[in-house]
């Protein structure tokens, strides 16, 4: 079975590095072959521990999920940054003389922002694929990632590497019905997906409005939350009002002559008829329960 090295959270991306590699001395019995090991446990904390880079080294990554970044908060962690510094750092990969940023690039735009020339970061080695499932799960577990962000990705992470909603869910920490629901965000008409995007409509929206089948109704409902500035609340509670008064103009239309023709369809074919629908459009239902039966019924309308 495959591990599940990447949906341990974040801690994970950025290893043991405040680890001392002082904390004791080695025993003088130790035989040699255990002298390795640990020298080789040693390395890999060293490797692991942050560095300062030139901000200028550094680029962001182009399959970074999140697209948005808002300026307010932006100015508010350069603030930050000024006073107290960068305290959790990068995570990157070098890319020759240059290194890619896979963790981090929201701390590396404020440290623009505060002109900091240089930052802390963990370098690391991985895979494209790894990149790209890192930078779902910083931005997922923080909750900061517009929700069709969200959707783009994932939709790009099984495209690009063949993965089903199945695995893509275990390798970013959520179930598969949850990454289904996701996706289906992008079936949204792009008018309400640019909404999303400029975070006028919120994911609750979204997930209400995409079980919504009317195109129209879909775009009417959406600029109306957005005008009233209505909750999701608001909007559930609106959408149940409408099915209700729609259900009840459908049972208003049906005459009081349309349901006696349906219980004449019943006597004369001698079997249970349903009749959906009105005067002017529906469907006729013929039960029929054997092989006799329904030769009998066909025998009558043959006639």
């Amino acid at each position: 079975m495959e591990k599940r090295g990447l949906g341990r959270g974040l801690n994970s991306l950025f290893g043991d590095y405040n680890l001392s590699l002082e904390d004791e001395e080695p025993k003088k019995e130790l035989k040699k072959e255990e002298k390795i090991v640990e020298k080789k446990v040693v390395k890999e904390v060293s490797v692991t521990k942050p560095v300062e880079v030139e901000i200028g080294l550094i680029d962001r990554n182009p399959a970074q999920p999140r697209r948005n970044f808002e300026e307010k908060a932006l100015g508010e962690l350069a603030q930050s940054i000024k006073t107290h510094g960068i305290i959790q750092p990068l995570i990157v990969v070098a890319n020759g003389e240059r290194y890619t940023i896979v963790a981090g690039e929201r701390r590396w735009r404020a440290a623009i922002k505060a002109k900091i020339k240089t930052v802390p970061v963990v370098i690391k080695d991985y895979t494209p694929q790894q990149i790209a499932e890192i930078a779902i799960i910083e931005n997922l577990q923080r909750e900061d990632l517009n929700p069709i962000e969200s959707a783009q990705a994932i939709k790009e992470l099984m495209t690009t590497y063949n993965m089903t909603q199945e695995k893509v869910a275990d390798k970013i920490g959520k179930s598969r019905s949850a990454v289904a629901n996701t996706l289906r965000l992008l079936t949204l008409p792009q008018q309400i997906i640019d909404l999303i995007l400029l975070n006028k409509l919120s994911a609750g929206h979204a997930r209400t409005l995409v079980t919504i089948e009317d195109e129209k109704l879909q775009k009417e409902l959406a600029l109306k939350v957005v005008e009233k500035r209505m909750s999701v609340r608001d909007l559930e509670n609106l959408i149940k009002k409408l099915n209700k008064k729609a259900t009840g103009a459908k049972k208003e239309e049906v005459s009081v002559e349309f349901k006696a023709f349906a219980e004449q369809l019943n006597k004369a074919l001698a079997t249970k008829v349903s009749v959906i629908g009105t005067e002017k459009k529906g469907r006729i239902i013929i039960n029929y329960y054997n092989q006799d039966d329904l030769q009998r019924i066909y025998d009558i309308l043959n006639k």
